[in-house]
């Protein structure tokens, strides 16, 4: 069910929260980076402006009930460090796209399995998803990584699906059913029993 407020998603180390407009010199910073976009299918952002627009842009997915991104901050502080999103959401289907993004200096650390997990669970959990998938450049082994680590498996590769700054690049194509979230969960407490 999609909720009537945005929801604020909590980790060990992370906050999740919605997107404001003073959030964009942040996700321009990031954005704006060439080697955080080589494998996005946008080129680096050149204004601010195009973070601001991005911004307003996701308000209005959320009015129609078609996205929620969160904006990825660090629990204390508040320093956003990326951007994690459910969109295309379909209620009738129940299924969505999972996408996210974090600042280079916050690669390696393990934010981006927190809040993914997070958010996953939160989508087969509160939106009583079915299916969440991803469409991945096969060449960026760390995102392709993060998603297997979660469960993901590949399904198909498109090729040549997209041309960014006239870079072409395959799409891989990988889902993650309810069924399997579910089992990796029960698998998990088994192993793990209260002493």
């Amino acid at each position: 069910m999609f909720p009537t407020e945005f929801p604020v998603l909590e980790t060990e180390r992370l906050v999740l929260r919605q997107l404001v407009q003073g959030d964009a010199p942040s996700i321009f910073g990031i954005k704006s980076d060439p080697e955080t976009m080589t494998y996005m299918e946008t080129p680096p952002m050149a204004d601010v402006s195009e973070a601001a627009a991005s911004i307003a842009s996701e308000a209005e997915g959320f009015a129609a009930k078609e996205s929620l991104k969160w904006a990825v901050t660090l629990r204390g502080h508040g320093r956003l460090i990326g951007v994690c999103t459910l969109f295309r959401i379909s209620a009738e289907s129940r299924r969505a796209e999972i996408g996210y993004f974090l600042g280079r200096l916050y690669w390696g650390n393990g934010y981006n399995h927190e809040a993914l997990t997070r958010i996953v669970e939160y989508g087969f959990g509160e939106l009583n998803l079915n299916r969440i998938e991803a469409d991945l450049d096969p060449q960026n082994l760390a995102s392709a990584k993060a998603v297997r680590r979660l469960g993901f498996v590949d399904e198909g590769l498109l090729r040549e699906r997209w041309i960014v700054a006239g870079k072409v690049s395959d799409s891989l194509l990988v889902g993650l059913l309810r069924s399997e979230w579910d089992s990796q969960a029960r698998s998990q407490s088994s192993s793990h029993p209260l002493l």
